[in-house]
C-alpha cells in the first residue's frame, strides 16, 4: 500500500514536489555535473522504460504477472548498473535482491515495490497500461497509468540517476543494496522470507540506512520528510451459513427470511462492534492498551509542518469539504498521526448486478484493513479481534489474515533523516519533518530486529491517484516551484552524494 508522502485518509496518495531545481554540485562531488546531464540526455529513453513497466502490472492478489514482476524488475536494476541480481522465491510472490559494488567505503539500502493495485479501466481517462501523457491545467504534462506515482514512477527517477552515473562514467558514491517485493498492495505478505534470507540480511546490515523512493512535495513545493509509518493489517471477516450452523449453505429465495436466519446481517451485527457509535473510533476490547501517545516533539514538528501545508489542496486532493468531527486542520493531522483505525475496504455478498434479486444469501465478506501505531504489533491486533468477535457470540465468523506488519519510527537525528534534509535544503527545496505517515510501508521489517536500521522515504516530485482511477505522474513541470522528471532523478544523485558525505563525517566525528 505503499507509500510515502504525506497520506491522508488511508490512502497511499503521493503528493506533489516542488521547488527550484537542485543547485550546483558541492566540493567533493566529483561527477555531479556529468551526472545531471547524462539524466537529462536520457529523458525520453527514460519516459518509455517508465511506460513499459506500466505495461506490465503485477498484481499480487489477482496472480497477474508474479513471475514475469520479478524477472522485469531483475533487469530494471541489471540494466541500471547493479552488478548482481537476483529472484528470491517466497510462498507468495518472488522479490527481488541486488548489490552494486561501487568500491565506496559506505552502502546505502534502497526498497522498491513492483507491484500494483488493480484497476477498472472504464473508470479512466485513458488506459491505465497506456502511460499516455497528458496535460495537466496549472502544472505541466503527466504520464497517467496505474503505477505511476505508486511507486513505478519515483523508481525510475532513481533508477534514471544510477543509469546516469554508469552512462557519464561517474564513480557512484555510495556502495547499494537493493531489495524489491511484489506483495506490498497487499500488505507485503512474504516480505520477511526475502529480508531473512542470510546472503540479503548481511548486505543489509552494511548499510547506514534504507529509504524507499516517493513524490513526496506539495503543491506550493514543500516537502514533509517522515519519521514513520503505521503498521498495516488486512483481513477479510466471512459469515456464512455453512459454518455458523445457522442460515443457508448457499442462497435461497429471499421470502425465507420471515423464518431463516441471515449470515449477511450477522456479519454487519459483528462488524458493528468494532467501532463506538460514531462509526470511527475503534471498540474492539483492549485495542488502545499499547498505543503510545504523541511525544511533545513530535507534535511540535506536526505543528510545523501543518504551519507550512495547504489544507485547502488537501481538501482538493481526497475530494472532501472536512475532516471528522469537522476538526480544525492541526487537530485533524494529530488524529491522523496517532490514531489506529478499522476500515471496511469493501462488502461483498449475494447478487451485486442489476436491479435485484430477491435472494437471501448464504455468505457475506467484508474486507477490512486495520492501521497501527507504536508500540501495537500485527499478531497483537488479530488476536485482540478474534477475541472480541468471540466474546461477543461472533466466534463463527472465519478471520483471514491476509498480510500485514507493524509500525515504523526513526530518529531524526538519524544520518540518513539528517543526509535527507541536507539535499533538500542544498536543492533549496522547503521542508518539514512530521511523526509518521497514516499511509504504510513495510518499513519495520528493517527497523526492527535485528537490522535496527534508520528508514525513510524519500524523494521530489508530483503526483497523486494512488490506487484510484487516473493516477497521475508529472514529467514536465510549469511551474517552477515544481520539479519535473528529470530534477527528480538529479535529487537522487545529490541524496546520494550526500550520504557519502555524511557517513564520512560520522565516521571522522568518532575518531
Amino acid at each position: 500500500m505503499a507509500i510515502n508522502m504525506k497520506v491522508f485518509a488511508g490512502t497511499m496518495t503521493a503528493l506533489a514536489l516542488i521547488g527550484a531545481t537542485p543547485t550546483a554540485a558541492k566540493p567533493g562531488d566529483p561527477g555531479r555535473d556529468k551526472v545531471a546531464a547524462a539524466i537529462r540526455a536520457d529523458h525520453d529513453a527514460a519516459i518509455e522504460r517508465l511506460r513499459g513497466w506500466i505495461k506490465l502490472p503485477t498484481i499480487a492478489n489477482m496472480g497477474l504477472n508474479h513471475q514475469e514482476g520479478a524477472e522485469y524488475m531483475r533487469q530494471l536494476v541489471l540494466d541500471a548498473g547493479f552488478q548482481q541480481a537476483k529472484i528470491i522465491k517466497t510462498d507468495g510472490v518472488p522479490g527481488v535482491f541486488a548489490t552494486l559494488d561501487a568500491g565506496a567505503r559506505d552502502t546505502l539500502a534502497i526498497y522498491f515495490m513492483y507491484d500494483v493495485k488493480h484497476y477498472d479501466p472504464a473508470e479512466w481517462s485513458s488506459p491505465p497500461l497506456e502511460g499516455r501523457i497528458v496535460d495537466r491545467p496549472g502544472e505541466g504534462k503527466a504520464l497517467i497509468g496505474r503505477g505511476a506515482v505508486n511507486q513505478k514512477g519515483p523508481e525510475t527517477a532513481f533508477l534514471a540517476a544510477l543509469r546516469a552515473f554508469k552512462a557519464s562514467g561517474t564513480k557512484l558514491p555510495v556502495n547499494l543494496v537493493f531489495v524489491a517485493e511484489g506483495e506490498e498492495e497487499i500488505a507485503s505478505t512474504h516480505f520477511s522470507q526475502i529480508v531473512i534470507q542470510p546472503e540479503v540480511q548481511a548486505a543489509l546490515a552494511k548499510a547506514v540506512g534504507i529509504i524507499i523512493p516517493s513524490a513526496g512535495q506539495s503543491v506550493d513545493g514543500q516537502v514533509t520528510l517522515l519519521l514513520g509509518a503505521k503498521g498495516a493489517v488486512e483481513l477479510q471477516l466471512i459469515s456464512s451459513g455453512e459454518r455458523w450452523g445457522r442460515g443457508p449453505k448457499g442462497d435461497i429465495h429471499s421470502s425465507l427470511k420471515a423464518n431463516v436466519d441471515s449470515p449477511v446481517w450477522h456479519l454487519i451485527k459483528a462488524l458493528n462492534t468494532l467501532v463506538s457509535e460514531d462509526g470511527q473510533t475503534p471498540a474492539i476490547d483492549g485495542w488502545f492498551d499499547n498505543v503510545k501517545p504523541l511525544t511533545a516533539r513530535q507534535k511540535e514538528l506536526i505543528r510545523a509542518d501543518v504551519a507550512a501545508s495547504n489544507e485547502a489542496d488537501d481538501f482538493k486532493t481526497l475530494g472532501i469539504k472536512h475532516w471528522y468531527k469537522d476538526e480544525d486542520y492541526l487537530t485533524a493531522t494529530y488524529r491522523l498521526a496517532e490514531q489506529p483505525t478499522v476500515n471496511i475496504q469493501g462488502l461483498v455478498s449475494g447478487y451485486m448486478g442489476p436491479g435485484g434479486k430477491t435472494v437471501l444469501p448464504g455468505r457475506a465478506e467484508a474486507k477490512i484493513d486495520l492501521r497501527l501505531v507504536p508500540d501495537m504489533t500485527k499478531d497483537e491486533v488479530v488476536a485482540k479481534l478474534k477475541a472480541h468477535l468471540a466474546k461477543r457470540g461472533f466466534d463463527d465468523i472465519e478471520v483471514n489474515v491476509s498480510g500485514g506488519y507493524g509500525p515504523n519510527q526513526t530518529d531524526e537525528n538519524s544520518m540518513l533523516i539528517k543526509a535527507e534534509q541536507a539535499t533538500l535544503n542544498q536543492a533549496k527545496i522547503p521542508n518539514t519533518l512530521s511523526a509518521r505517515s497514516a499511509g504504510s510501508w513495510p518499513g519495520v521489517v528493517f527497523t526492527g530486529p535485528p537490522l535496527r536500521m534508520a528508514a525513510g522515504q524519500f524523494g521530489a516530485g508530483r503526483g497523486g491517484g494512488a490506487h484510484a482511477p487516473n493516477e497521475w505522474f508529472l514529467i514536465e513541470s510549469s511551474n517552477p516551484k515544481v520539479a519535473g522528471f528529470d530534477e527528480q532523478a538529479i535529487i537522487y544523485a545529490d541524496f546520494l552524494y550526500e550520504i557519502a558525505r555524511a557517513a564520512k563525517a560520522k565516521t571522522k566525528a568518532k575518531r
